[in-house]
């Protein structure tokens, strides 16, 4: 493999994307795969200070804007510090969230908008999108009676919003599915643990295997 391939894992909350990214990253370390887990906000040391003020439950003042900046500023310094030079050594990328994520939270939930939103992150990562994104489309119904029942996972500040933001977010996926449809995999996240795995590792088998074929 001659430059490395870049996946991200996106998806509303309680879409269940760390429980399936744990099992792929065991997948992947059984079969000798050379690659590198990370996330979104967070990744390295200063990103994840950016992610404790993001998502901080008392920051509930914070500006659409600000919201978003941040969330660039954060995704510039993981992408040049840990993303790109793990792309160049030629390894597989997994990365929960990435620019999709600030699209779809930001740009449609949030209302600023996909135009300014796309600018400020195509900045940060200088037009290095993802070669596969593997989006976990769950109702979002669901995925807050699956955080609400769970006990364990971080709670942040954007578990605070009301119902209608989360489904604004789902929509806003929608919409940048359609404007990334070869790109973008949707994966049924309503399923149990399981089957989400096995259909999200489909994907990135047929995926591996299609990109190492044309080396």
């Amino acid at each position: 493999m001659k430059e490395g391939l870049f996946i991200t894992i996106e998806g509303g909350e309680g879409a269940g994307k760390t429980t399936i990214v744990d099992k792929i990253e065991e997948n992947l370390r059984t079969r000798g795969i050379d690659f590198v887990r990370t996330r979104e906000p967070g990744g390295i040391r200063i990103a994840e200070r950016i992610r404790e003020v993001i998502l901080d439950v008392e920051h509930t003042e914070m500006d659409a804007r600000t919201e978003a900046l941040l969330y660039a500023a954060a995704r510039r310094q993981h992408f040049i510090e840990k993303v790109l030079p793990a792309l160049k050594q030629g390894k597989v990328v997994i990365c929960d969230r990435f620019i999709d994520s600030s699209l779809a939270y930001q740009g449609h939930a949030r209302g600023i908008g996909f135009k300014d939103v796309l600018a400020i992150n195509e900045f940060a990562i200088e037009g290095h999108f993802p070669d596969l994104t593997l989006y976990f489309e769950i109702d979002p119904e669901i995925g807050l009676a699956r955080i609400k029942r769970s006990g364990t996972r971080e709670v942040n500040r954007l578990d605070q919003e009301v119902f209608d933001f989360h489904e604004k977010v789902k929509v806003g996926y929608e919409k940048v599915i359609e404007e990334h449809p070869d790109r973008i995999a949707i994966i049924d996240a309503n399923q149990d643990i399981e089957a989400v795995f096995r259909d999200a590792m489909k994907r990135i088998n047929t995926f591996l295997s299609t990109s190492l074929n044309k080396e």
